[in-house]
């Protein structure tokens, strides 16, 4: 009776919004994941850091294929 429960769930789920599945996922890993809220704090400053660093342009951007296609070329020489 429980598998198919579980399964008329996972049918409902492939059915919603992707914006819906999303606050899912998020409700669902924040209970099997411990919350440490210094870490978290340290993430946001580090976060807010890097967000000023670059609107007051004190940090140049590099696009993300050209930092992998540099990586591959190292990995491949």
């Amino acid at each position: 009776m429980l598998a198919l429960k579980q399964e008329e769930l996972f049918n409902e789920i492939d059915l919603l919004p992707i914006d819906m599945k999303t606050k899912i996922v998020d409700k669902i890993l924040a209970s099997i994941t411990p919350l440490n809220s210094s870490i978290d704090a340290l993430w946001i400053k580090e976060v807010n850091k890097r967000k000023n660093d670059i609107e007051i342009d004190s940090v140049s951007l590099v696009d993300g294929n050209e930092v992998f296609k540099k990586i591959s070329q190292k990995l491949n020489s």
